[in-house]
């Protein structure tokens, strides 16, 4: 499933109201501004309820630091969903992505991502992000049927 970043479609909301972590002075932690910048499947039959965060600095290099996925829902869901439990398990909460791009210091942005989710006023954004994206998604078009042309005699 393509996942997508929530900027390339709400570029004035995502500047607004993506989270940043600003760390300064941890001891050997690279200071600067973490952005978490979602992204979300673009496939519009998929039905995920999940996001992906990139955690990112644009200062003093554009960097992905840490690949994390959410999911949301309880594990039942993604039981239904997956059909598989052990994947399932891997759909639920805040893991990082074992497919994507990782650094020393995903672990570390990860409790801090795992810390963020304890406001359930940003959990309620990403799922309301969700929806505004899923909204904008082409539902594949049923092509139809062609009129002939009359051609005269």
């Amino acid at each position: 499933m393509p996942m997508v970043p929530f900027y390339t479609r709400f570029p004035d909301l995502a500047e607004k109201e993506t989270r940043v972590l600003t760390v300064q002075g941890w001891p050997g932690f690279p200071n600067g501004e973490y952005g978490f910048l979602e992204l979300y499947c673009d496939d519009p039959k998929c039905d995920c309820r999940r996001v992906v965060i990139w955690a990112a600095t644009e200062k003093p290099e554009a960097k992905i630091w840490a690949t994390i996925n959410y999911g949301w829902e309880r594990i039942e869901f993604y039981e239904r969903w997956m059909r598989d439990e052990q994947m399932a398990q891997e759909c639920v909460g805040a893991t990082l992505d074992p497919f994507n791009i990782q650094t020393q210091y995903s672990h570390i942005l990860l409790e801090q991502f795992r810390y963020i989710l304890q406001d359930q006023a940003y959990v309620k954004r990403l799922k309301k992000h969700y929806e505004l994206f899923k909204s904008t998604q082409r539902k594949p078009r049923k092509p139809r049927a062609r009129a002939e042309k009359k051609t005269k005699p």
